[in-house]
């Protein structure tokens, strides 16, 4: 393939992630700026700490039904919808900051968007992207993700300098009204969706209840895909989990000052771009299985590391590894999901099983703060870490089976759906 063909071939690829990048920039933007307006209202942690409950609750909320819209609805228009319902709720957002419950209502529909936005926006990335590209795109956006975690901070900082963190939330707004231009640029990918007899069909009780049951077969004739599916998303309730008492850990187990907790934290972000960077160079060398597997494992290793430290050295060593190996362990899910899952049924299937891992991550973060408080922060810590390890291990163990092959090979959709 020659340059000119490699650029074009790479077009709607490079304009999508640029407008990922600008989202997750004003993300972390938002992120930082929301827990600090939180805070300064209210002097109290539990205030903060309750709007990442209102994530995971705001997803339970939705996602039950939703995928049954993201696969009958055209997934260009819906996501351009989403960015900028994300946006003028986020300019309310910052217009009625000064009642707290007014926040926690906005920012709940706010993750009510985000919860429908991404199965909405993996669909249409699955269609996009041929498969034997998605590898190499799921690596770069690893990569973007990764500058993000330092560029929105920097962003932020700069902003409290020279204004207030409400600026911060405007920049957030713009950021997704940014995004929602960009996807209009974008291809649209159904617009000759004649043949589907799902499309125009009403939305109901029954048709829900139908829906449920498609998810339910689906789920028993691939049974592997869906383990490994449900182990990844138990990994991810384990994390969550465990970053819940990460600060805690670090300022009353470990003893560490503000600036050497920042410090760090900026650890874990060279560990995330490091490990982007040489899953980005690598990419093509690295099998789907070995970076699912592999790369849980040593995520898993991390946090055990951290999990026994009783210093600053050994803790950053811990944080630096477990945020490098994320960068794999990611790369190697979301292409092992694009290639085995139909795009005719990912939404619902991505959002009925979001709905499970959204209650997991509210009963596992309730269940590890009141074992802090009954037991210790380090040893819920550590319980965390070894369960973990061991569920990565069963995860590593599953993927790497030489029977188990084909599903991480570039299989054609009529073979998958049949």
């Amino acid at each position: 393939m020659d340059l000119r063909k490699l650029i074009y071939s790479w077009k709607y690829p490079s304009i999508l992630l640029f407008g990922i990048g600008i989202s997750n920039i004003g993300s972390w933007v938002y992120f930082i700026a929301l827990n600090l307006i939180v805070f300064n209202m209210t002097g109290s942690p539990l205030a903060v700490a309750a709007l990442y409950i209102i994530r995971p609750f705001a997803a339970v909320c939705i996602n039950l039904w939703s995928g049954s819209f993201i696969d009958r609805l055209n997934k260009k228009h819906v996501m351009i919808f989403l960015d900028v319902l994300h946006g003028v709720v986020i300019v309310c957002l910052a217009l009625f900051s000064a009642s707290l419950w007014m926040i926690y209502v906005l920012v709940f529909l706010i993750n009510m968007a985000s919860s429908v936005y991404g199965p909405t926006s993996v669909s249409y990335i699955t269609m996009l992207i041929p498969a034997e590209k998605r590898q190499r795109f799921n690596s770069l956006r690893s990569l973007i993700d990764s500058g993000a975690f330092f560029i929105g901070p920097a962003i932020t900082g700069l902003l409290f300098i020279i204004g207030s963190p409400i600026y911060a939330i405007y920049i957030n707004a713009f950021a997704y009204f940014f995004s929602a231009i960009v996807t209009l640029f974008m291809p649209n990918l159904e617009k000759n969706r004649t043949n589907d007899k799902t499309a125009g069909e009403k939305m109901s009780m029954k048709v829900f209840k139908e829906d449920w049951m498609v998810v339910l077969k689906f789920s028993r004739k691939f049974l592997y895909v869906m383990t490994i599916y449900f182990l990844f998303s138990v990994f991810i309730v384990m994390q969550t989990a465990v970053d819940s008492l990460e600060v805690a850990f670090s300022k009353e187990v470990l003893v560490l000052t503000d600036s050497e907790y920042g410090f760090l934290v900026s650890i874990a972000g060279a560990g995330i771009l490091t490990g982007a960077l040489i899953n980005v160079i690598f990419t093509k060398k690295l099998t789907v299985s070995m970076l699912i597997g592999a790369g849980a494992v040593v995520v898993s290793a991390g946090y055990l590391i951290f999990a026994f430290s009783s210093s600053f050295t050994v803790a950053a060593a811990g944080v630096f590894l477990l945020a490098f190996a994320n960068a794999f362990a990611n790369t190697g899910f979301y292409t092992f999901y694009q290639n085995n899952i139909p795009v005719k049924v990912m939404g619902r299937i991505g959002s009925l099983y979001g709905f499970a891992e959204a209650f997991l991550i509210i009963i596992a973060t309730a269940a590890f703060a009141i074992g802090a408080q009954v037991l210790s922060i380090q040893a819920m810590v550590i319980s965390g870490a070894v369960l973990m390890l061991l569920l990565t291990a069963a995860l590593f163990c599953l993927a790497v089976q030489p029977s188990k092959n084909n599903f991480y090979k570039i299989i054609p959709e009529d073979v998958k759906t049949s």
